[in-house]
């Protein structure tokens, strides 16, 4: 599935804001842009139709020389991150051109994608909500270990998938279906609902959801049958007992 708008970003931090009835919504802001199209990709060229998106300006020194010959061809200042978005209308792009936070609006479903924070390595309860060993009648010292494997002669080896102790978060999530609450193309702020993976100053990438958000129906007309009313405002009527 292709996307209609992407923009990569920078994780601000959470606060909190008010909406018209005085409710609090707990909200995510992030830096999103602006972005430069360092790299248009073609169908007849290349077999499908991209933009590659450059964010946040750094030395050259920061760069290797395929990274800046990459960026010296285009034309475009050295950047530090580089993303490639299969969009709609990539083929209506240009390489130098910029792309900021008014692409998105308040109201709109986007998805964002980020790591999530690390915690190290760590074992089988607090990586997998696995349960503990009993404590009682000699259980000894294998409380929080991850137990038998359910591995013997055959097959002889333990299947991929198993839950086990290691290295916790540092991984790509993916939030969908995000409200975004506020955009202010002048501070290249966009402000969606809820919580997004990864820390403080983590890059993320925001693009538009791919859940398909159907507009509800308004409701069936209510019989409007004695009999069945009746039943629906008192359960202990003749016409409910005997349905």
């Amino acid at each position: 599935m292709q996307l209609q708008k992407a923009i990569i970003g920078k994780k601000v931090g959470m606060t909190q804001i008010f909406d018209e009835s005085g409710k609090v919504i707990p909200v995510t802001v992030i830096e999103a842009g602006p972005c430069v199209v360092v790299q248009k990709k073609t169908t007849e060229r290349d077999g499908y139709s991209a933009v590659q998106l450059g964010f946040e300006d750094v030395k050259e020194s920061k760069l290797s020389k395929p990274e800046l010959g990459h960026l010296k061809k285009a034309e475009v200042s050295p950047k530090k991150y580089l993303k490639e978005f299969r969009l709609e209308k990539a083929a209506d792009m240009n390489v130098g051109d910029t792309v900021k936070a008014d692409v998105f609006a308040a109201g709109e479903k986007v998805d964002v994608t980020g790591i999530s924070k690390g915690h190290g390595y760590q074992g089988v309860i607090k990586r997998w909500n696995a349960q503990r060993t009993p404590t009682t009648h000699g259980g000894g010292p294998v409380h929080r270990h991850a137990g038998s494997m359910g591995s013997c002669s055959d097959p002889s080896r333990i299947f991929k998938g198993k839950i086990g102790a290691g290295q916790m978060g540092v991984e790509q999530v993916t939030i969908q279906n995000l409200d975004v609450v506020k955009v202010d193309a002048e501070l290249n702020m966009v402000v969606v609902r809820g919580a997004i993976p990864g820390p403080k100053g983590g890059v993320v990438c925001i693009k538009n959801t791919v859940k398909n958000n159907r507009v509800k129906q308004a409701a069936t007309a209510v019989s409007i049958n004695p009999q069945k009313a009746s039943a629906r405002v008192n359960p202990q009527k003749a016409s409910a007992r005997n349905r």
